[in-house]
């Protein structure tokens, strides 16, 4: 059974969407609520589902205004959990973070996750998954939290909403640790990433096949979807080769991804929709910049091809 029969959804294309442009960054200014409607409208045409990664401004008016003008979308609505413990292991830079700082965060996060409850109570219609939160358990994070703190959570959103609950993190800790959390949670979501991983165009989509499977085996009885896997289209060289990073291997990677999980049935949200200029180093060339199929001035790369994507629509 897939996740779209077990949840009795309308199969489609789903993508990550954050909307930050040029002086815009969490915490600081926000997508004005015309700058995010002319988002949805360029998305709806390819896209069914969007993920969203907090309970931020961003996420209220998002809400909003798919609401109040009826947009065909469907929601992962995430929170953005901060770290309640230090990483050592986090391999940049990161500053000590004392116990009241800890402490802190756990309380806002306590109350990350009463907001994401109330979200999803508020728009039972357009939020279908929620997500008690995004890559905080893998080794490198520099916002680790406990496996037991995200069982909580997800017990605490499993009690309180009608929406299946899920925690998005890389594909590697599914496997080698989270066993408590993979059986708490509704379905598991994994991120796969061969460009960090050293993998080139040819060898993309084998990987993230893999990363699939080795975590489908260790949990057959789970329901998994893809909640980032992507490809960037320009690079500084650091973490992995530059010249693997280019519109062209983006959409070939685009296209087989999306056919694969298409064939599968899989639930696969695309990382990313929009370039994020805010995210990384002052380098331009910083690649976390540069994983949207649009660039950040809303422009289209090569993989956004109407007549193709309309093709992927799992009907």
């Amino acid at each position: 059974m897939t996740i779209f029969d077990k949840y009795q959804l309308s199969t489609g294309n789903a993508i990550c969407y954050s909307g930050f442009r040029a002086g815009q960054k969490p915490g600081g200014k926000y997508p004005s609520y015309e700058e995010i409607r002319e988002d949805l409208v360029l998305l709806q045409p390819h896209f069914q589902f969007l993920r969203i990664y907090d309970v931020d401004l961003h996420a209220e008016r998002l809400l909003e205004i798919i609401s109040a003008e009826n947009f065909d979308f469907k929601i992962m609505l995430g929170a953005y959990i901060e770290a309640e413990k230090n990483n050592e292991n986090c391999p940049w830079e990161m500053p000590f973070l004392s116990d009241e700082i800890l402490k802190k965060n756990q309380q806002k996060n306590e109350q990350k996750i009463k907001k994401l409850i109330n979200l999803a109570n508020l728009y039972p219609n357009i939020i279908s998954f929620l997500s008690v939160g995004n890559e905080a358990c893998v080794s490198w994070t520099d916002h680790l939290v406990s496996e037991e703190s995200v069982v909580n959570y997800t017990k605490l959103a499993q009690k309180n909403t009608k929406q299946p609950v899920t925690f998005c993190e890389n594909y590697l800790p599914w496997i080698n640790e989270l066993n408590t959390l993979a059986e708490t949670v509704d379905f598991i979501s994994i991120h796969t990433y061969p460009l960090w991983e050293h993998k080139n165009i040819q060898e993309a989509l084998d990987f993230t096949i893999q990363n699939y499977w080795e975590v489908k085996n260790k949990h057959p009885h789970k329901q998994i979807a893809i909640t980032e896997a992507g490809w960037a289209t320009s690079a500084n060289g650091k973490g992995f080769p530059a010249e693997n990073a280019n519109e062209n291997a983006q959409k070939d990677y685009f296209i087989a991804l999306m056919n694969w999980c298409k064939s599968e049935n899989i639930l696969c949200f695309y990382f990313e929709a929009f370039d994020e200029i805010w995210k990384g180093s002052d380098d331009p060339l910083e690649p976390e910049k540069h994983w949207g199929l649009f660039y950040e001035n809303r422009t289209p790369k090569k993989a956004i091809n109407k007549s193709f994507i309309s093709n992927l629509n799992y009907v």
